[in-house]
């Protein structure tokens, strides 16, 4: 993987193409699936995001040297009115998205719900 990150526009265009690939193949955390699980919220709605969302923040490297996080965002169909945030570690070159976790936009930041001190990867 390019060491270089991504910058906001080009991460949202590249995780969109890969989550509409037919290769695509998806992994989550112990952590992602434990905050699906608290806040009610499905694959689809992480696929849902993946496709359709906006990156706004700026990426964070990851654990894993040449590899970046970026935190995909937008309102999904499960989500009522409220926007969901997919924090995820793509690999272009094999169609690969890492969930590393999963919150709601408006909720405030706390261990659990931010990329902050991540360390399940």
């Amino acid at each position: 993987m390019d060491e270089k990150a991504w910058d906001v526009n080009k991460a949202a265009e590249k995780i969109r193409a890969i989550a509409k690939s037919l290769s695509l193949t998806v992994t989550y955390t112990k952590h992602a699936r434990e905050r699906m699980l608290e806040r009610g919220l499905i694959m689809g709605d992480v696929l849902y995001v993946l496709k359709n969302g906006f990156v706004h923040l700026p990426p964070q490297a990851s654990t894993r040297p040449g590899y970046h996080k970026y935190a995909m965002e937008c309102r999904c169909p499960n989500g009522g009115n409220r926007a969901v945030r997919v924090v995820v570690i793509p690999e272009s070159e094999g169609c690969f998205l890492k969930i590393a976790t999963v919150m709601w936009v408006d909720e405030p930041e706390t261990r659990s719900g931010s990329i902050i001190g991540e360390t399940d990867e």
